[in-house]
């Protein structure tokens, strides 16, 4: 079964002679896409982020995949730097119902006409 996900990376405390092999191996694990970088690319505290939409599959949880991308970017990297994943499970989001009736259609018809023709109501 498989669980379809927004996943956001940030990585930061990195070597900034690796940039492309991290990224590499992130997309590896992840269809990252619009990498972005905070801070001067020589900084310590510079960061980089990306997001990317797929499937966890065969159950794997946001745990398992957090270790398997951290691992990816490690080897990548040459050593530790810091990684962390948002995980948004996109299948069951909350979200809001809005609907409108004919009191609503005939008043916002109403508005548009009179401000159309310049008849505003005051």
């Amino acid at each position: 079964m498989s669980s379809f996900y927004e996943m956001s990376v940030e990585v930061s405390g990195y070597d900034p002679a690796k940039v492309a092999e991290i990224q590499a191996a992130a997309e590896q694990e992840w269809p990252f896409d619009d990498w972005w970088r905070a801070g001067d690319e020589n900084d310590s505290a510079a960061t980089m982020h990306a997001s990317g939409q797929n499937s966890l599959c065969g159950g794997e949880s946001e745990e398992e995949f957090t270790e398997r991308l951290s691992l990816a970017i490690w080897r990548a990297n040459g050593g530790y730097c810091h990684v962390s994943v948002d995980a948004t499970y996109l299948e069951n989001l909350p979200f809001e119902t809005h609907e409108l009736d004919e009191a609503d259609y005939a008043r916002l018809i109403q508005d548009d006409h009179n401000s159309s023709t310049g008849d505003a109501q005051t």
